[in-house]
């Protein structure tokens, strides 16, 4: 029992890396054409919205591979602990702990994609 919990949480771990590093990666892309391009930073708030999205739904698809059930929980928990290690280094960086719009659709955005992700990484296997 201890050890199934132990994997559990090690894989949940797992996939919040693996979105973090592809959110990272995403992000300094997507810096490198906005800098070199004539692309208007209008396009910000929604790259970063589908990147958080896509990034969370990647990971927790990864940190579900290995797990036979409970990935829609999985995932959410996936989401939900990128989510909240975006949010407070975000407001560490700018001193600001407010939510704003913006930050309720991308926790909504994300929570969801990580679900499904979630549901996505479960089943994979079975195919």
């Amino acid at each position: 029992m201890e050890g199934n919990i132990t994997k559990k949480i090690i894989n949940i771990i797992k996939g919040v890396v693996v979105s973090i590093i592809f959110t990272l990666i995403a992000l300094f892309i997507f810096s490198i054409i906005l800098t070199y391009t004539n692309i208007s930073e209008q396009f910000i708030s929604p790259v970063i919205i589908v990147t958080t999205a896509i990034s969370i739904f990647i990971g927790s698809s990864i940190g579900n591979l290995k797990v036979e059930k409970n990935g829609l929980i999985n995932g959410a928990m996936i989401g939900g602990i990128y989510l909240i290690t975006l949010y407070l280094i975000s407001s560490i960086i700018n001193g600001n702990f407010n939510l704003s719009m913006q930050s309720i659709i991308i926790i909504i955005s994300g929570m969801i994609c990580g679900m499904f992700g979630g549901i996505i990484g479960v089943n994979s296997k079975r195919v």
